[in-house]
Order: C-alpha cells, then structure tokens, then sequence
C-alpha cells in the first residue's frame, strides 16, 4: 500500500511546482498588453491589421507584444472609456465621440493633430445593401422615404454610422439646393420607414441579412462589401448621387499608457495603420484610404461618388452632435414624433 503523502511533503510538493511554474508567469506578466477600443463593423479590419503589427513589431524591436479588442456602437464605447474602460487606443468612427474624451481629459486636446488626415487613417461613405434586384427600386436618398419601404439604421444616439446616415440625408437635401425645411422633412420621413433601431452597425447588419428585416440597409461601404462577400448574391449594393465622408480617427489614451509605460507601442500602433502594410490592409476591407498608391492598386473595390464633410454643411461634429443628436435636439424631436 503506498503511504498517504503528509501534509509537509504535500506543501513543498506544491512550493516546487510553484518555483518551476513562476518563470512563465514571469514571462506572460512582461508582455506589453493594449487594448484597442472600436467601433463594431471594425471588428474584420482589426483583426487582420493586430497580427501584422504584431508581426512587424517583434521583428524592430524584439519585443512581444498583446493587443486586445473591444467593439460596439462607437458613441457606446466612448462612453465605456470615459467610465473606466482601460483603453490603450480609441480606432472610432467619427471625431465626435473622441472629441468627449478629450473634454474627459483622456485624450490630448488636440488629438487630431497628433497622426496625419487629422489623425484618420481611412475614410468611407454611406451607401445602401438592397435585397437582390432591388424589387422597391431604391436609387437615391428620396427613395428610403417612400411609403411601404422599410429602412434600416442603428441608433444615431449610439452608433457613428446611424450618426452618420442621418448627416447624409440630411445633408445630401442641402447641397442639391434644398433648405433646412426639407432636409428635416425627408429625415423625418425616412425614419418613420426604421422598423427598428438596432444599437451599432453590426445588429443592424444582422437585422437585415439574418433577420431578414427591411428592404435597405444604410450602412458604411466598406461594411456592405463584405456582407456581399460572406453572404453571396443575396444582396445589392447601391450608391446615392451624394454621401458624406465618413472618417474613421484614432488616438492614445494618455492616461492609460502613460500609466501602463505603453505609449511608445500604442503611438507605433496608430502609426502603423499609415504605412503601406496598414493601409493595404485597410483596402482590403473596403476602407478608402490616404495612400495614393494604395488606392490606385484597389481602385476596383471603389465608386466614384460625391461626398461633403460634416464641416462643409453641419459646422463640425461639435455642432452637429449640440443640434442634432444631444438630448432634445432634432433627432429626438424627429423620432418621438414618429
């Protein structure tokens, strides 16, 4: 019969294993960590663009490096870093929701100018996804307002790209020559056609494609390509005679790296989605990006369309968010009266 093993020789048994485990623990301890926080049709682009960085980082400096992902409706993650959530990096899609973080002193006041393109990599637009041979005949922004046609859009009040379709039409109205009247008036209208308001981009991908809910979708480009790409010839994809130009900016979070020692690799990070690899990367996935060589070698994975900024008809973000989208403003006055 073998001994019972006493309670000593259990306890240095234990220690043993405990000394013999401690340098891996080490190890996994010293690795650099950052947490990169987005918005959630992102999640394909980042997840192409962390091992590359990865990759490209060991092979300059040596060193190991982890980078976690978070994603939602952008204006909601902000909201999850400005309440404790440990960003190293915010990668959202309108400067709006990183504009509050800096209000929060998280971010550098003048972020914007702390990465090229006023610290935006890549850009897109809004366009439409229609169900194949586009049996209600959508063309242009009117059509989305017509009777009997369902439309769907995630929240402006939670995510960019409902923000973002809002602006379109809003702003598609005033640059043909039309006034504010009617530009509220067709927002209006369209809106009464959203079925539901899904919280970010991707549930209301999801209400559309798997739910099989309304007869468009507006989303970002770069989001209804690679819905066509996964879900085949179900789908169609139309573009407005005008959209607005959807940037998608970056910035460190001061205070989380400067906390973690970790500003140099996130600062190399955001970097990285400027150099060629990046935004070859970002062409993948559809995004426009600054690199002219780039562009040119994925011109086929783009239309021309005409776009204006959020400056050129709304005043900026910050104007558009206080008119718009801030508590009482059109938005809600708009949809409460659906």
């Amino acid at each position: 019969m073998t001994p019972t093993t006493s309670p000593l020789r259990r306890l240095l048994l234990a220690l043993a294993l405990g000394s013999a485990m401690l340098p891996a623990v080490q190890a996994r301890a010293a690795e650099t960590e950052l947490l990169n926080v987005s918005y959630d049709v992102a999640r394909e682009l980042y997840k192409d663009v962390n091992p590359a960085f990865i990759a490209e980082w060991k092979k300059t400096t040596g060193e190991d490096i982890v980078i976690k992902q978070s994603h939602g409706g952008s204006s909601k993650q902000a909201r999850a870093v400005a309440d404790g959530l440990q960003a190293s990096v915010v990668t959202m899609n309108q400067a709006n929701d990183i504009d509050m973080l800096a209000d929060r002193g998280l971010v550098a006041k003048d972020w914007a100018k702390k990465f090229p393109n006023n610290a935006a990599p890549y850009y897109s637009t809004m366009v439409f996804l229609v169900r194949k041979g586009n049996p209600k005949q959508i063309r242009d922004w009117a059509d989305l307002a017509k009777p009997g046609v369902k439309v769907v859009i995630p929240n402006p009040k939670t995510a960019g790209n409902g923000r973002y379709t809002y602006l379109a039409a809003w702003g598609a109205v005033v640059k043909k020559g039309g006034s504010e009247a009617q530009a509220r008036d067709l927002v209006a209208r369209i809106f009464k056609n959203v079925p539901v308001l899904d919280g970010g981009g991707r549930a209301a991908t999801t209400t559309f494609t798997q739910r099989q809910i309304g007869d468009a979708l507006v989303t970002f480009e770069n989001e209804v390509n690679l819905v066509r790409a996964e879900f085949g010839d179900g789908f169609e994809v139309v573009y407005p005679t005008i959209s607005v130009l959807a940037e998608s900016p970056v910035a460190v979070v001061d205070k989380v790296v400067d906390r973690n020692g970790t500003r140099k690799q996130a600062t190399a990070y955001l970097n990285f989605l400027y150099s060629e690899t990046g935004q070859a990367i970002g062409a993948k996935h559809y995004m426009r990006v600054r690199n002219e060589k780039v562009m040119k070698q994925f011109a086929a994975n783009y239309k021309p369309i005409q776009l204006f900024t959020v400056d050129d008809v709304f005043g900026g973000w910050r104007a558009a968010q206080k008119r718009h989208f801030d508590d009482g403003g059109e938005f809600d006055k708009i949809y409460q009266s659906k």
